[in-house]
């Protein structure tokens, strides 16, 4: 069976034999006598690349131009139009754009991946249109995914199956894997919101995205969990906790105080108490966001208001049931909780997360219950904060001890107004590829060849789109001072 954890490369070799590219950026000459390295771009060939953007390729060339550091200029080539280059399926069904968005490794769709995956492109979408066409492409899709199952996380391509249909929960065959994580509806909301703003294009909100969002509402309300436990339960036969649900599917029990329950984390991994405080958060982000568009484009001022009495709702019991007083860092957002007063301190590397908070504009990245929380999970109280010969950083169960996340290092230099730390989160970045030019999913404390996913297109984008926002925000002094 193929899983996202399966995936442990130890080769320096990326991106499962793709095409090697065409230019020498530069040569960095070792200190320990060690010859140069030639940094050629790992781009697919032009014929070989899945989706074609001018724009894309003109932002690289602009954005390298700005990069002193020849590996870190050619780690962005290679990262940021990872997605367009090798993992989107585009096409026009039914008059329709339809963009079909591969995770990476796995032929599959993930809400929340390829959410994350195209939305760098946003910025860049109003400047050339098949590149807009593309992104509406991804909203369409993922509005008929949430159509086919509101509860699943990942999706086919078509009615094909997967090799977890032998779950116990009802498989559809589009179905690839059908985890219920708070955050896979969330996702698709950030994205065509954002579209919106960027290109004022609404052909997006149809008929078919309006039934969609309302299943979303309706998801939302059921794992609240206030009258039963809702229509979702799910077991799969592992040996893995983290791959099933406990008490029969339903998960561990909730005291229905207002927030949504997520059965899964953005990890795929199993929560241990039902309310995900991130997840809940950023629930709360998008409903406001979905109440915006209801109103805007749609004229709908009765969703909309069902969509922020929820919001509020959530908020309200998240500040009641899920911020406690911690005896090191005072008050802090715990990780998870029950409702009936367990907690669990601590953070994963999967967004969203605590740290990533800010990043999806759910809390200030001031908010001094934001900043306690900081502190702890970039700490050893974190019991999922690393730290080893060649790095430190979060990780998280998915996969295991000491393996340090990628994207937790992204993150925290995304929710950083220190530039000493975003120095060194970029310099842990550059150093920890294995000199393969592409992130990972995860690597070790002690030595970054031992990692997991060679092709994952979703932290390559984060990156991209980090270095990208420094060099944009005028910061770019501290990717030539590492």
């Amino acid at each position: 069976m193929t899983t996202r954890r399966d995936f442990l490369k130890k080769s320096a070799l990326s991106m499962g034999g793709l095409v090697i590219g065409h230019s020498i950026l530069g040569n960095v000459m070792h200190a320990n006598g060690v010859p140069p390295i030639q940094y050629i771009c790992k781009r697919p060939s032009l014929d070989a690349r899945k989706f074609k953007s001018q724009v894309v390729n003109e932002t690289i060339v602009s954005i390298k131009n700005r990069i002193k550091d020849p590996k870190l200029a050619w780690m962005f080539e290679n990262c940021f139009p990872n997605t367009i280059d090798t993992t989107v399926e585009h096409k026009i069904i039914n008059g329709r754009p339809d963009t079909f968005v591969l995770t990476g490794d796995i032929h599959a769709m993930w809400l929340r991946d390829s959410s994350a995956q195209v939305f760098p492109y946003i910025a860049l979408a109003n400047r050339e249109k098949s590149l807009q066409n593309m992104l509406a492409g991804v909203i369409n899709r993922q509005t008929q995914c949430i159509l086919i199952d509101p509860y699943a996380n990942a999706f086919n391509a078509s009615a094909t199956g997967s090799e977890w249909e032998s779950d116990h929960t009802v498989m559809k065959k589009e179905l690839h894997e059908r985890k219920w994580e708070i955050d896979s509806l969330c996702y698709p909301i950030r994205l065509a919101y954002n579209y919106w703003k960027q290109t004022k294009d609404t052909s997006v909100f149809n008929s078919d995205w309006v039934k969609a969002m309302d299943k979303v509402y309706l998801t939302f309300v059921e794992q609240q969990r206030k009258e039963n436990f809702g229509p979702y339960k799910f077991t799969r036969n592992t040996d893995r906790q983290g791959d099933t649900l406990l008490n029969f599917g339903w998960g561990s029990p909730v005291n229905p105080v207002g927030m949504i329950v997520s059965s899964f984390r953005p990890s795929d991994d199993a929560t241990l108490f039902g309310f995900l405080i991130p997840s809940n958060l950023f629930a709360v982000k998008s409903l406001r966001q979905l109440s915006e568009i209801m109103i805007s484009v749609k004229n709908d001022t009765q969703f909309a208001h069902k969509c922020n009495i929820l919001a509020d709702e959530v908020e309200h019991a998240v500040n009641k049931y899920g911020v406690f007083e911690h005896p090191k860092y005072g008050k802090i957002y715990a990780f998870e909780v029950d409702g009936f007063g367990s907690r669990v301190f601590m953070d994963d590397a999967n967004v969203p997360s605590l740290l990533a908070l800010p990043f999806l504009e759910c809390v200030s990245i001031n908010d001094p219950i934001y900043q306690n929380t900081r502190k702890l999970v970039l700490s050893k109280d974190n019991p999922y904060f690393f730290k080893g010969k060649i790095a430190e950083g979060i990780g998280g169960p998915h996969i295991g001890f000491n393996y340090i996340w990628p994207m937790s290092l992204i993150m925290r230099a995304q929710t950083s107004t220190n530039n000493d730390e975003i120095r060194y989160c970029i310099r842990t970045l550059r150093d920890t590829d294995a000199d393969t030019g592409f992130m990972h999913e995860a690597f070790h404390v002690d030595d970054s060849k031992n990692f997991t996913r060679s092709w994952f297109a979703w932290v390559n984008t984060l990156f991209g789109e980090l270095i990208m926002k420094l060099v944009e925000n005028g910061k770019g002094d501290i990717l030539n001072s590492l």
